[in-house]
C-alpha cells in the first residue's frame, strides 16, 4: 500500500514556480527547490519525476494564472479597446513592481523562459509558442475591434500592432529586470499607447 503524501502539492508547486521565476531554470538547483518547497529530494522526485517535469508544471501554472488575468483585461466589455490595452500595460507595470528583489523585478517567467530555453527545449518551446499565439490573437482581436470602432486610430495592420504591443510588454519585463522604476515603465507604456493613436 502506497504511503499518503504528507504535504500540500499545490503549495509546493507554487513555491517551485516562484523559485524558477526568480532564478531561471538552469540556475535553480535541486537544493533550491528543496529549500523553497520544504520537501526532501526524494519527495520532489517521487512527486514531480524530474527537475524538468517540475519546471514544466510550474511554467504551465504561471501561464494559466498570468495569461488568464491578461485576457480578462482585454475582454472587459465595460472599457473601450484602447482603455483595455492601457489597463493591460498598467497591470504589467504593477506586476513588475510587486515581484522584485534587490531593486530588480523577476520579469516574466514566460519571457525569461523564451530567452533561456525556447531554442533548445522542444517541450518548453511548444508551451511558450501556444501561449504566445493565444495572447497575440487576443491583442489582434482587440486592436481590430478598436480600429473599427475608432478608439484605435493607427492605420497600421492589426497583426503588426499586436506584435508591437506584445514586444513592448516583453521589453517592459526586461526593463524591470534591469531595475527600471515605475516612471520609466509607465513612460514606455505611454509611448506605445501613442503609437496606437497616431
Amino acid at each position: 500500500m502506497a504511503r499518503p503524501r504528507l504535504f500540500d502539492e499545490d503549495r509546493a508547486l507554487e513555491a517551485a514556480m516562484r523559485t524558477f521565476w526568480a532564478n531561471g531554470y538552469e540556475a535553480t538547483s535541486t537544493q533550491d527547490l528543496c529549500e523553497a518547497t520544504g520537501l526532501g529530494r526524494s519527495s520532489i522526485y517521487n512527486t514531480f519525476t524530474s527537475k524538468h517535469d517540475l519546471f514544466m508544471r510550474s511554467l504551465v501554472r504561471y501561464i494559466d494564472a498570468m495569461t488568464t488575468k491578461q485576457l480578462a483585461i482585454l475582454d472587459d466589455p465595460e472599457s473601450s479597446e484602447l482603455e483595455r490595452i492601457r489597463a493591460l500595460f498598467a497591470e504589467i507595470v504593477e506586476a513588475e513592481l510587486e515581484n522584485r528583489r534587490g531593486g530588480r523585478s523577476f520579469g516574466c517567467l514566460t519571457v525569461n523562459s523564451v530567452v533561456e530555453l525556447a531554442g533548445r527545449d522542444e517541450e518548453a518551446a511548444r508551451v511558450l509558442d501556444r501561449d504566445g499565439e493565444r495572447r497575440l490573437d487576443a491583442l489582434r482581436m482587440v486592436i481590430e475591434s478598436g480600429q473599427r470602432g475608432g478608439s484605435i486610430t493607427s492605420a497600421r495592420d492589426a497583426d503588426a500592432l499586436a506584435r508591437f504591443v506584445n514586444a513592448v510588454i516583453g521589453g517592459m519585463r526586461v526593463s524591470g529586470q534591469a531595475g527600471a522604476d515605475r516612471a520609466v515603465l509607465e513612460s514606455i507604456a505611454e509611448t506605445a499607447m501613442d503609437a496606437l493613436t497616431s
